[in-house]
């Protein structure tokens, strides 16, 4: 029986992967690998476990830091000219899931809490949003408990930029009715 889908030998795993990691931004692990692969039901978990040391092993990947992977040179090269050989439809899929991951990476990198426990058994928050020219605001809050602090990164983490668009518009509204 023929197997439907992208996938139908280890080749085919690889030339996926050199397609992705030449899309990626940021160094990915063997997960992150598979997730962005994983656009045809033929691939597995165990697929892409098998081919990373091998793409590893004959310089198209090289590890980096935290067993995570990023393209070579000669791995940007052989993906340039294996990357037709992909399906469309994988090949849009694929590249709409890494520019979905490099959008999320990017941002994580302005984002970023730090909870700090204190002396009398509370927490301090601390919460910076940055952008490609440095900060644009550090903001600390206190926490009644561990509980509490977790929650306020994680929100932070998700509205940061409409904490700082209200802050802004807050403080700035006063001046904007003075100057009239």
């Amino acid at each position: 029986m023929q197997r439907l889908g992208f996938i139908h030998d280890m080749m085919d795993v690889k030339v996926l992967i050199l397609f992705v990691a030449a899309r990626s931004s940021y160094p990915m692990s063997t997960q992150e690998i598979y997730e962005l692969c994983y656009q045809d039901d033929c691939l597995s978990y165990f697929d892409v476990c098998t081919a990373i040391p091998e793409m590893v092993a004959s310089g198209h990947l090289q590890q980096v830091e935290d067993d995570k992977y990023e393209i070579t040179e000669k791995g940007r090269q052989d993906g340039e000219l294996t990357a037709d050989s992909i399906a469309f439809t994988v090949k849009q899929r694929a590249e709409n899931a890494v520019a979905r991951f490099n959008r999320q990476l990017r941002r994580q990198s302005f984002v970023k809490t730090q909870i700090i426990p204190r002396e009398n058994e509370d927490f301090s928050v601390m919460m910076s949003l940055d952008d490609e020219m440095g900060n644009l605001m550090t903001l600390e809050l206190l926490a009644p408990n561990q509980r509490q602090a977790v929650r306020l990164c994680k929100l932070f983490e998700q509205k940061a930029e409409m904490v700082y668009n209200m802050t802004m518009t807050v403080l700035l509204e006063d001046e904007e009715s003075e100057e009239k």
